[in-house]
């Protein structure tokens, strides 16, 4: 599904470069539930977001879906964003001016579905998610935990292929941490890929591989 080779991010500053990724070689595999781990500053976030097509590596070559993604236009990127991803955002990321119901059928507007079917599917999410009593409510009226489950309905009320998440349970208590990081292994037992970030040996453990990064570089790769 994904193949990454000799992926690099730098940042130039006048004369001064800043490797943030370096020569990143990664496959992942249609189904997979891949764990990414490393201390801050290891390249964590920046990898999800180059998988994710919200930015570009330096040099290296990035192919999705049999695609090149590193050949395609902004818009043709944008495009399979939109069909095919999901991202969960550790600072959640949801758009203020839009309420609960409006931000989780984002997504589905993007896919030009009919009425009749966003109205479904968001209740269904609002439901799995037990946040229907909060359905008017405007992100600044939440929680913080209440945005995350919020942020992670409109991740997978799409159906994606793929689920990108950044600390998917970083801002929820660990009975609501569980029943997410148990929502994402279901997805994933039932065909869709999942690449996570975390920092806990325990939400590591939901996946089947765990790469380390370390100062930019893989520094090591485990299979569970």
């Amino acid at each position: 599904m994904i193949t990454m080779k000799g992926i690099d991010k730098v940042y130039s500053t006048g004369s001064i470069k800043t490797f943030v990724l370096r020569n990143i070689d990664l496959e992942v595999k249609k189904g997979e539930f891949l764990t990414v781990m490393g201390p801050s500053g290891a390249g964590k976030s920046t990898l999800l977001h180059i998988l994710g097509m919200l930015d570009e590596p330096t040099s290296g070559e990035y192919t999705f879906l049999d695609q090149k993604v590193h050949e395609l236009k902004e818009k043709q990127r944008t495009e399979i964003h939109k069909n095919f991803i999901g991202f969960v955002f550790q600072s959640y990321h949801l758009i203020d001016e839009l309420n609960v119901w409006e931000n989780i059928e984002t997504p589905l507007l993007y896919k030009k579905m009919k009425g009749s079917e966003r109205k479904a599917k968001v209740a269904d999410m609002l439901d799995r998610f037990n946040i229907v009593g909060k359905k008017n409510l405007f992100p600044s009226q939440l929680s913080g935990g209440q945005q995350q489950l919020v942020g992670i309905a409109r991740a997978v009320v799409a159906e994606p292929k793929l689920i990108l998440a950044d600390e998917p349970t970083g801002n929820l208590n660990s009975k609501e941490g569980k029943k997410i990081m148990e929502m994402l292994k279901d997805l994933n037992e039932n065909g869709t890929t999942i690449i996570q970030v975390t920092h806990s040996e325990e939400k590591a453990e939901y996946g089947d591989r765990i790469i380390h990064l370390l100062d930019g570089w893989i520094e090591k790769e485990e299979k569970l």
